[in-house]
């Protein structure tokens, strides 16, 4: 999950950067309104690569899962006020 999430997140960058140099490299010869839509485009691309790489999987442990380690995780229960059935 982790390497999908890590793939989608650096093509995104790569289309971000690949937007933005050949905007002002080659586009900016031929049409400046372009290469200044093209950079609005790029600067979208960072926050949406963001919530790609830092979205929950699945298969993803979440914040509140038990850690494993039973001091832990009764300590952690004792500060939120829950209540762990013990175990048989």
């Amino acid at each position: 999950m982790y390497a999908r999430r890590r793939r989608w997140y650096f093509l995104l960058m790569g289309g971000c950067v690949i937007l933005f140099v050949s905007a002002w490299a080659v586009v900016r010869l031929w049409s400046t309104p372009a290469a200044v839509g093209m950079c609005v485009v790029a600067m979208v691309i960072p926050p949406l690569a963001a919530m790609v790489a830092n979205r929950r999987g699945p298969d993803d442990r979440w914040w509140d899962d038990p850690s494993g380690d039973p001091q832990s995780d009764e300590w952690w229960d004792e500060l939120d006020g829950k209540k762990r059935d013990s175990p048989p």
